[in-house]
């Protein structure tokens, strides 16, 4: 039997745990491609929807982080980024039926996956306390500090969970300071589908461009990852099949780029964030997809007054919460020195090296290969 939904408050307050990761990514990638912003958010929130009702968990979708860095940083055409969505989601759907992704399950060790975590952790980290608490100056700072005493204080609060106190704090900041001049923020709009079909040269750009260094990423965190994390969280559920995720990783891409959306994944971190602010059924994905349909149909103006409604000192709290659930999961590696001293240096390669998270799952799972013969060798017969 299905896992009922539930819709109470915990569901509420874990619903928006993973804002401070999908918001300025989202909002980021329509300023700088020009995508249709209510299509953008409608279809964000329709996937987030289907994901919780399939999976029944706090399985939340987030942007594909490594095509929207690009799509951001060289402010690509929207057609582009379709073509780098639908070439993933094809690589996906067919490592997940030609039984690929279980064999990398099983070729990579445990510690590698929590590596790759590590790297994730440090990278939320790095953001919170570089990009998104300093842009407040001072006040940002206490701002940020308000919210991660509130988060401490309310931890486990059936009555009054941290997630809706946190968003009722950023909401009244927002509304203090927000500047008169400022473009009007609601009304109805219906999104606008894209009405142009990548060309061959775009796919073969987007190939190049976005897809292959993507799918690395997406291999260690939406698949991986998320699948580890899934079992840390919820062992009593049934476990999940890295088939049954890239699956539905592979179609949602599918689905998006008609309908005007981002590339989307699975992510371990959203979930976690989800789950530390008290999300534990799909009613929380559910809950998260209406308010951005919502969103979508009534975002008027320009996308950054949206924005605004969530200060960047709140998304900077919600990251660090985000951050340290995700790295406090190498915990259970501390116990064998070489896995912890492996999962260390994978983390800090996917973070902060160049195509990281290749370099990471490659090179961890070769390294944690030796390491294996190593011990076996040493096992007198």
């Amino acid at each position: 039997m299905p896992t009922p939904l539930s819709f109470s408050r915990n569901e509420l307050a874990g619903a928006f745990g993973d804002l401070g990761t999908d918001l300025p990514l989202l909002v980021g990638v329509v300023m700088a491609t020009g995508m249709d912003a209510p299509a953008a958010f409608v279809a964000f929130g329709l996937l987030q929807i289907g994901s919780g009702l399939i999976y029944r968990l706090p399985m939340p979708v987030q942007p594909l982080k490594a095509m929207a860095a690009i799509a951001i940083a060289g402010k690509i055409a929207p057609a582009l980024l379709a073509a780098g969505g639908l070439i993933v989601g094809f690589t996906m759907l067919a490592l997940a039926n030609s039984g690929a992704l279980e064999w990398i399950a099983r070729t990579v060790p445990k510690a590698v996956v929590r590596g790759i975590q590590v790297g994730l952790g440090l990278q939320l980290l790095n953001l919170a306390l570089t990009r998104f608490i300093p842009g407040g100056g001072t006040s940002g700072w206490l701002l940020a500090a308000a919210a991660i005493g509130l988060i401490v204080a309310l931890r486990g609060n059936r009555r009054l969970p941290a997630g809706i106190a946190v968003l009722a704090l950023g909401l009244t900041w927002a509304a203090f300071n927000w500047p008169q001049d400022f473009p009007e923020l609601w009304g109805f709009q219906l999104p606008s589908l894209p009405t142009r079909w990548p060309t061959p040269n775009e796919f073969g750009r987007a190939a190049l461009l976005l897809a292959l260094p993507q799918i690395a990423l997406s291999l260690g965190n939406s698949v991986l990852a998320t699948k580890q994390v899934v079992a840390d969280l919820f062992p009593d559920r049934a476990p999940l099949t890295v088939s049954r995720i890239g699956n539905t990783y592979g179609l949602m891409n599918l689905l998006a780029a008609p309908l005007g959306g981002l590339p989307v994944c699975h992510g371990s971190g959203g979930i976690a964030a989800h789950y530390f602010f008290g999300a534990r059924t799909g009613g929380s994905a559910v809950i998260y997809g209406g308010a951005l349909v919502l969103a979508g149909l009534f975002l008027v103006g320009a996308p950054s007054a949206f924005q605004r409604l969530v200060p960047g000192p709140i998304l900077g709290a919600l990251l660090i919460v985000e951050a340290l659930t995700v790295l406090l999961l190498v915990r259970d590696q501390w116990r064998t020195p070489a896995a912890f001293a492996l999962s260390i240096a994978c983390g800090l390669t996917a973070a902060f090296a160049p195509y990281g998270y290749a370099v990471a799952l490659l090179g961890g799972a070769f390294v944690g290969r030796v390491m294996r013969r190593q011990m076996e060798s040493s096992v007198p017969s």
